[in-house]
C-alpha cells in the first residue's frame, strides 16, 4: 500500500499541483463511488440532488483498478466517497490521499463504507496471505450482486449522506422507499423464475457470485480459478470437469472480463454452458440500473439452467 501511495502521489505531482479543494456546486452534492453498482444504488437514494460518478469502469475487475491522476482530479471536489469495503477497493485510499480532499479520507464524515451491516460470506477460518492469489482475506466482498442486500446498502448510503446533507434526509428517504418498492416487485419475479432450479450445482470462473447464488438457492461447487486471480493448472481443470460431471453441473458463471476461452473449454468438456453475467451495473448492454443488472443475471441463469 505504501508503494502504491508513493507512485500515486508522484503521478499527481507530474499531473500538476492539485491545489485546494474545489467548492461544491450550491445545488447538488458531488459524490464518487468505487464501483458502478454503488453508483447506481447511490443514485436511487439521491435522485437529482447529487452528481454521482464511479471510479471503476463497469466491465473491469474492481480488484485491478489502476490509480491515475485523472481519478484524483475527479475526487478532489467530492463531498462524499462511497466505497465497497472488505478490501475490494483498497486503491480508493490512494486516490483520496492523492486528491488531498479531507472530505473523503478514512474516518471523515463524507467517507461511507457500504459494507457496514452486511452479513459477510466466505470469511476465512485460517490465516490467508497474497501468496494464495487474489484472496478475500476478510470475506467475500462482492455483496452488491445480491438484490437482497440492497436494503442494507441503501440504508448505509442514506445515513452517510444525511450526515453531510441533513436538509435532504426526507428526500433521500422517499427516494429509497420508492426504489425498494420497485425492487420488491422485481424480486418476486426473480424468485419465481429461479425457484425450479433451487439446489442446482453451479461452477464460477472467479469467486464473486456467492451472494447472488445463495440468494436464489443455487449451490457453488467449484471455481475455474484454482487460486483467485491466478490461471488454473491443467490438473485442476481435469478435476473440475470430473466434479461437474459427477454433480451434473450445467452452468459456469463468468464475468465479461473473465478468461472466457478457458471457461468455454471447461464447459465444453463438462457438457455445460457458460452464463456471462453483468458483474457490475453497466457491464453488459441493457444493464444501466441496479434492477436491470439483476434482471439480466437472473434471466441468463434461468436460460442456461433449463
Amino acid at each position: 500500500m505504501r508503494r502504491l501511495l508513493a507512485i500515486a502521489l508522484a503521478a499527481a505531482a507530474a499531473w500538476g499541483t492539485l491545489g485546494p479543494q474545489a467548492a461544491p456546486a450550491a445545488d447538488k452534492l458531488h459524490i464518487v463511488t468505487s464501483t458502478t453498482d454503488l453508483k447506481a444504488l447511490t443514485e436511487v437514494v439521491t435522485g437529482d440532488l447529487a452528481e454521482v460518478d464511479a471510479m471503476a469502469r463497469p466491465n473491469q475487475n474492481p480488484h485491478d483498478l489502476e490509480v491515475r491522476p485523472s481519478l484524483m482530479v475527479k475526487v478532489r471536489r467530492a463531498d462524499a466517497m462511497i466505497v465497497n469495503g472488505l478490501e475490494l477497493d483498497l486503491w480508493a485510499d490512494v486516490v483520496a490521499q492523492g486528491a488531498n480532499n479531507a472530505n473523503v479520507m478514512p474516518g471523515a464524515p463524507g467517507r461511507i463504507d457500504a459494507s457496514s451491516g452486511i452479513p459477510v460470506l466466505e470469511v476465512p477460518k485460517a490465516r490467508v496471505d497474497r501468496s494464495m492469489g487474489d484472496i478475500h482475506p476478510v470475506g467475500n466482498p462482492h455483496y452488491t450482486a445480491d438484490p437482497g442486500m440492497a436494503s442494507q446498502i441503501t440504508t448505509t448510503i442514506l445515513e452517510g449522506l444525511a450526515r453531510i446533507a441533513p436538509q435532504h434526509r426526507a428526500a433521500f428517504m422517499r427516494n429509497r422507499h420508492q426504489f425498494l418498492t420497485r425492487l420488491e416487485e422485481a424480486t418476486g419475479r426473480w424468485n419465481k423464475l429461479l425457484e425450479p432450479y433451487r439446489g442446482a450445482s453451479v461452477v464460477v470462473g472467479h469467486a464473486q457470485w456467492i451472494y447472488l447464488l445463495t440468494r436464489f438457492g443455487l449451490v457453488q461447487i467449484g471455481t475455474v480459478e484454482e487460486r483467485p486471480g491466478i490461471p488454473p493448472t491443467a490438473s485442476h481443470l481435469v478435476k473440475l470437469v470430473n466434479l461437474m460431471k459427477e454433480d451434473r453441473a450445467k452452468v459456469i458463471v463468468a464475468a465479461p472480463w473473465s478468461d472466457l476461452k478457458t471457461i468455454q473449454r471447461v464447459a465444453q468438456d463438462a457438457g455445460a454452458q457458460v452464463a456471462v453475467l453483468a458483474s457490475n451495473v453497466g457491464a453488459v448492454k441493457g444493464t444501466d440500473t441496479f434492477i436491470e443488472a439483476v434482471d439480466f443475471n437472473v434471466k441468463a441463469l434461468a436460460q442456461v439452467l433449463k
